[in-house]
């Protein structure tokens, strides 16, 4: 012998495909992370939890679309119907007229239907809304808090990062699952539709 050593070639054989074992193994399973990240990116959406969002209008001017995507909603289970309605009218005002100079609401988005005395139901024309919450804060400062604010997602364009979340002083926005992409209150909870 020459001092040199024999390898054997069974054992080399195996190495190589325990090797490629490994190699394929790492291969799939960085895959399945990558695709599992996604597919879970996926699932969930942005959306304003209303328990602690602050009414602080930067939803109204900060949405990339052109007009935000953020609305009014109306927990009609919450509401007290009343003629003095604290997110419909203006705080202070002398009476209860309904002219726009006594609105809350800048767009005129709140609607108000006479039911019977005392009375009065107040619907969103959501395509006036401006999702500026001024009705809301209105209404969680002196009511009932029916009116609180939710992301529209037949609006929404559910980027990965939400312009609106990055600049919400309260931190309220949250990913929530796609397949419940409310965060809603009283009995309106798996009632809500797109409107």
């Amino acid at each position: 012998m020459t001092g040199k050593t024999k390898t054997n070639p069974v054992k080399r054989r195996d190495f190589v495909r325990k090797s490629l074992h490994v190699i394929v193994g790492l291969t799939v399973g960085g895959l399945a992370g990558i695709l599992s990240r996604k597919s879970s990116a996926e699932e969930t959406v942005w959306q304003l939890d209303p328990n602690i969002c602050i009414q602080c209008e930067k939803c109204a001017v900060n949405c990339v679309l052109p007009h935000s995507a953020v609305k009014c909603v109306h927990s009609y289970s919450m509401c007290g119907y009343c003629d003095l309605c604290s997110g419909y009218l203006q705080p202070g005002a002398k009476s209860r007229d309904t002219g726009a100079e006594s609105q809350l609401c800048p767009s005129g988005a709140i609607k108000r239907t006479y039911i019977e005395d005392p009375y009065f139901e107040y619907t969103i024309d959501e395509k006036l809304c401006v999702g500026c919450g001024k009705c809301v804060k209105g209404c969680n400062s002196f009511g009932n808090g029916s009116l609180y604010l939710q992301a529209r997602h037949d609006r929404c364009l559910n980027c990965n990062q939400c312009s609106i979340a990055r600049r919400c002083p309260s931190r309220a926005w949250k990913r929530v699952p796609a397949s419940q992409p409310y965060i809603l209150r009283g009995d309106e909870s798996g009632k809500f539709r797109e409107g």
